[in-house]
């Protein structure tokens, strides 16, 4: 006698850009990458569970051709990380404003950033997000001031695991592009002065190496 299998209908949902998808799915997902680096297969799975909400055996009983559309759905937007930074956001009915000016930051909100080991992606850039980004108290057009820094609470870090990548990559990549601009200037300035360091550029790479190394997360996800 022949068994019959049963087959069951289910949606999948697939995101068309990192605007679909939170910190929190991101860095759970980064976190299976890294473990299953090796093994293709288990990365296919971390990818459609994390992003997709499919169970690993669920993934094994889906038909070929939806595997590779959702597959090929999935890949077309990865590697797009290019997004410019969201001065302000709201969220639970509060508008939040990035730090309006970097150089006149208070020494408190400095010290906590300086002790994180790295400005990146990570299980520390919610922490990150609470110190540059605090609740708009005045606005006027474009320019808006914002609440005194006073430290950052661990229940209030939360909050940022629940916003969207695009978000996220807009306030990284602003980094990254300030600290390339900040060591090209400063190369090009010591290349004008007598008795340059041979070794400037190495200091240079050295000193932002905690941005440069969370650029492999690009890689990672490819």
């Amino acid at each position: 006698m022949t068994k019959k299998t049963k087959k069951i209908e289910i949606e999948i949902v697939v995101p068309n850009d990192y605007s679909g998808i939170t910190l929190r799915q991101y860095l759970n997902l980064q976190k299976d990458i890294e473990l299953y680096k090796e093994d293709e297969e288990a990365m296919n799975a971390a990818l459609f569970y994390h992003i997709c909400g499919i169970e690993p055996k669920v993934l094994h009983q889906l038909d070929r051709e939806v595997f590779t559309k959702v597959k090929s759905q999935l890949y077309s937007f990865l590697g797009n990380i290019n997004f410019l930074l969201q001065r302000t956001i709201t969220f639970e009915g509060v508008k939040y404003g990035f730090e309006p000016n970097l150089s006149k930051m208070s020494y408190g909100a400095y010290l906590d950033l300086t002790k994180f080991p790295t400005m990146g992606i990570d299980e520390h850039w919610p922490k990150i997000l609470s110190i540059l980004y605090r609740p708009i108290e005045r606005e006027t057009g474009a320019l808006y001031s914002i609440s005194e820094y006073k430290g950052w609470k661990e229940w209030e870090t939360e909050k940022w695991l629940d916003v969207n990548m695009d978000f996220h990559f807009g306030c990284f990549f602003f980094f990254n592009r300030l600290y390339k601009d900040l060591s090209l200037g400063i190369l090009n300035s010591l290349k004008e002065m007598e008795g340059i360091p041979p070794n400037i550029k190495s200091i240079l790479e050295k000193s932002g190496e905690g941005i440069n190394q969370l650029l492999l997360l690009q890689g990672k996800t490819y």
